[in-house]
């Protein structure tokens, strides 16, 4: 054993061959036929557990998914539908609150315009009442007036005659020239 040992320390001697011969045992010629039947008895084991235990698994898993997703997809289609008639919706009653708005305005508009016209009428009515007798005391105050213009009028003429001539003229001449004069 120190024999061993002393030609391992310097390393200069050469490797034993190994057991098997010569080179790589996979690509020796004496192997080559046992190294195939085994590949293919491996190929056809692992193609076994494969196809029979994580295939399977891999295709269920795969389903479960497609189903997810499928379902995924019709719950999302169902709250889209959901989304667009709640929109529908809102729309529809936010169009039907502007027509009762609407409505309302216009009620309004004319109830108040027709206050407007009864309060105007009712103020015309009794404009028309003050006008009326407005008129009625102008026209007795017109028709006092002129009774007193012409009793007015005969005193200035008889005053003016009676200044000019010195002598006063008689009531029934003074009255029928101051008719005179008015009428023309």
């Amino acid at each position: 054993m120190a024999e061993n040992h002393s030609s391992l320390s310097t390393g200069t001697e050469a490797t034993p061959p190994s057991e098997h011969g010569g080179g790589f045992p996979p690509f020796q010629k004496d192997t080559f036929a046992s190294q195939l039947l085994w590949l293919a008895i491996f190929f056809v084991a692992l193609y076994l557990i494969a196809s029979k235990l994580a295939l399977p698994r891999v295709g269920s898993i795969i389903a479960d998914r497609r189903k997810r997703i499928s379902g995924d997809l019709d719950e999302a289609a169902r709250l889209k539908d959901a989304a667009d008639a709640a929109i529908a919706s809102y729309e529809k009653a936010l169009a039907d609150a502007r027509a009762r708005a609407q409505a309302i305005a216009a009620e309004t508009r004319d109830k108040i315009n027709a206050e407007a016209d009864a309060r105007r009428k009712v103020v015309e009515a009794g404009l028309h009442a003050k006008l009326t007798a407005a008129e009625q005391t102008i026209a007795a105050t017109r028709t006092a007036a002129m009774a007193n213009v012409q009793s007015i009028a005969r005193e200035a003429a008889v005053a003016i005659v009676a200044r000019l001539t010195g002598k006063a003229p008689s009531e029934a001449a003074a009255t029928a020239a101051v008719k005179a004069a008015l009428d023309r």
